[in-house]
């Protein structure tokens, strides 16, 4: 190609991602912010505590998830790093809310999206990322997803996404909306506007880089605990500082806890972190969808397990303070699976034990030493107080 031709391209090219870039900051503007609910803790006890919880919905996001600001910042980095073009297919190693929100800012774009999954994913998650015009390319293993994405853009030379490496990267941790910024400037005006506590889940890394780096970079007082599911790489490589652990593993709660520590979990802006019993993440995303009057998905009640027991420490301790953390996406989503008796059976999952924790923890405030159920799932994590309580020194 001549020089001239080379510089024809590379402008038309220009204009599209000039106009690609709209598009998403329009989009993003049509949008609202998403609420800042304040969780009804019970008078019972409150009444002799000052705390408060708030819960980030992010179920509000046009997507129905907490993945919709992960989708755009991916978008916007590979078009301003030259990446994604009018003729690029965009690809992505994901069977879940990733792959929805990424799906819809693929078609506001006209670009074409392929969603590499596992053959296992639920119908539900399939068709929901069609719905959105992705196509989804299945393997065998989930630990087969990498390569094939990676495959599958050199094939049709289009543009991997990688979530997994490019979720810290691509979020303008510093502000621009980000959702840590939204946090500070929602609490503004209530009683304990710096929050005690941000409690997330690990699913990329993304959201607890960005919380954390934004704490550090505003010199909030705020600490940032990241629970973990049953399964997951990132918890047991906090405990022992080992960047290299894998536990060969899926984690069975969605959208958050992996086999391996992705590159975008950066343990070092993490306060604590807390290991919970995937039979506890069901009962609390239970418990929450009843004084809610909707559901919620499974990683929000990883996220109000750890919420409720950094409270119970708080009021134990007289101390005053609120405590924010996520909802992450709704529960009507799993329906057939975390919301089915049949399926957590099937599961091996018995949210019984953890539900009796949480009515007492409604009751009193308190928050029992050894919490978990006995029999908590396969990779028997059953203690989220000792073993499985994890605290970086500050």
């Amino acid at each position: 190609m001549s020089a001239s031709a080379l510089s024809a391209r590379c402008s038309q090219s220009r204009s599209w991602v000039d106009s690609a870039v709209r598009l998403i900051g329009a989009d993003t503007r049509r949008s609202a912010d998403t609420h800042l609910l304040r969780y009804p803790l019970p008078s019972s006890w409150t009444k002799n505590v000052d705390v408060s919880l708030y819960l980030k919905d992010e179920t509000t996001h046009i997507t129905g998830s907490l993945k919709h600001r992960l989708a755009r910042s991916l978008f916007l980095y590979g078009l301003c790093n030259g990446w994604i073009d009018e003729n690029t297919t965009v690809i992505e190693a994901s069977s879940g809310s990733t792959a929805v929100s990424e799906a819809y800012f693929a078609a506001l774009l006209g670009l074409p999206f392929i969603a590499v999954m596992p053959a296992s994913t639920s119908a539900t998650k399939i068709a929901l990322i069609e719905s959105q015009g992705g196509r989804c390319h299945f393997v065998t293993e989930s630990t087969q997803m990498y390569a094939e994405a990676q495959r599958l853009a050199a094939e049709t030379g289009g543009h991997y996404l990688d979530q997994f490496t490019n979720a810290e990267r691509a979020t303008d941790w510093r502000g621009n909306n980000n959702i840590a910024e939204s946090i500070f400037e929602q609490l503004g005006e209530e009683t304990h506007p710096v929050p005690e506590w941000i409690v997330v889940g690990a699913g990329t890394g993304g959201t607890s880089a960005t919380i954390g780096r934004y704490i550090r970079y505003r010199c909030h007082d705020t600490r940032l605990c990241v629970v973990d599911p049953e399964n997951s790489a990132f918890f047991p490589s906090y405990a022992s500082g080992g960047a290299d652990v894998v536990t060969g593993v899926s984690s069975r709660i969605e959208g958050i806890g992996r086999p391996r520590v992705e590159p975008s979990f950066l343990p070092h802006v993490v306060d604590r972190m807390l290991s919970v019993p995937d039979a506890a993440s069901v009962a609390a995303a239970h418990h929450v969808s009843r004084v809610l009057g909707r559901r919620v998905g499974p990683s929000t009640g990883t996220n109000i397990w750890g919420a409720f027991e950094l409270l119970a420490e708080m009021a134990a301790e007289g101390r005053s303070g609120s405590v924010v953390t996520l909802l992450a996406d709704s529960g009507d989503r799993y329906a057939d699976t975390y919301f089915c008796d049949e399926w957590l059976t099937s599961q091996g999952l018995d949210p019984s034990a953890s539900a009796d924790v949480l009515a007492e923890f409604e009751r009193s405030g308190r928050w029992p030493r050894s919490s978990a159920p006995r029999d908590s799932g396969p990779s028997d994590v059953r203690n989220s107080h000792s073993a499985a309580n994890a605290k970086k020194p500050r």
